[in-house]
């Protein structure tokens, strides 16, 4: 995977906050902190477009259960997915 610079322009406000996490929360830089954070609205916009999916599946009417049970049978197994993937990554 090639690393490609990309520059942020921040108030001083927030580069004070972002120097204040990146200490708190142990990063080495404050790049890594940026990573992460993409990397996390980078899950949530799967799992949002994943929802998306359900709900489509949902009004086909192929699945005849309530909306609330598939969502939390779902949850479960977005669950069990992340716990898989945070063991694979130690």
């Amino acid at each position: 995977m090639s690393t490609v610079t990309m520059n942020i322009s921040l108030s001083d406000e927030l580069k004070a906050f972002v120097d204040a996490r990146v200490q708190a929360r142990g990063y080495s830089s404050t790049s890594e902190y940026m990573r992460d954070l993409v990397r996390r609205d980078e899950e949530r916009a799967s799992e949002e477009r994943f929802r998306a999916l359900i709900q489509e599946g949902v009004d086909s009417g192929i699945d005849p259960r309530p909306w609330s049970e598939l969502r939390d049978d779902w949850t479960a197994r977005i669950a069990a997915a992340r716990a898989i993937k945070a063991t694979a990554s130690l």
